[in-house]
């Protein structure tokens, strides 16, 4: 087993509490609207929704090489802007990776400006490192959804304020 980790940062025009009232708190009922290809249903198997909760993605046919994700909340901080959870069943999980978590910032930037910063720390299988490939995929996997909920909230101006 290797232990790695990667993180990707992308800026966005939208303040870190619109991001996180629709990318964090309200993600379960979005993303299956604004990404039905993708996403066929979101649910809350466990919990409130905050640390501890269980949640569950399932994917439409458009993933061929799974059909669902469980994670678990790690780090709710609805001040600080702060979310980590935790993937332990589906997806790669069993099959490249023994298990991954991703925490999610958004924050304001000294420019003024806003960032939306992902970490994903992976434990492999294997003993070897992800591919690169493999965590490009990841990357586009997480940062796909965060940029689809980002042209959500501009193609809807008065959604999650």
């Amino acid at each position: 087993m290797v232990k790695g980790s990667f993180t990707e940062e992308k800026e966005s025009v939208l303040p870190p509490s619109r991001l996180w009232k629709a990318g964090i708190r309200d993600v379960l009922n979005l993303l299956p609207k604004i990404m039905p290809k993708v996403i066929a249903s979101a649910q809350l198997l466990q919990g409130d929704g905050g640390v501890g909760s269980i949640r569950q993605l399932n994917f439409t046919l458009a993933f061929e090489a799974f059909t669902y994700v469980k994670d678990r909340v790690d780090i709710m901080d609805d001040e600080k802007h702060v979310f980590k959870y935790t993937v332990f069943e589906g997806g790669v999980i069993g099959n490249k990776l023994k298990s991954y978590s991703s925490e999610i910032q958004f924050q304001a930037t000294s420019s003024g400006d806003y960032l939306s910063k992902m970490t994903v720390d992976y434990d492999t299988i294997n003993n070897n490192f992800l591919p690169e490939e493999e965590v490009a995929k990841m990357k586009e996997g997480i940062m796909g959804m965060g940029k689809a909920m980002e042209a959500y909230i501009q193609a809807n101006l008065d959604a999650c304020v």
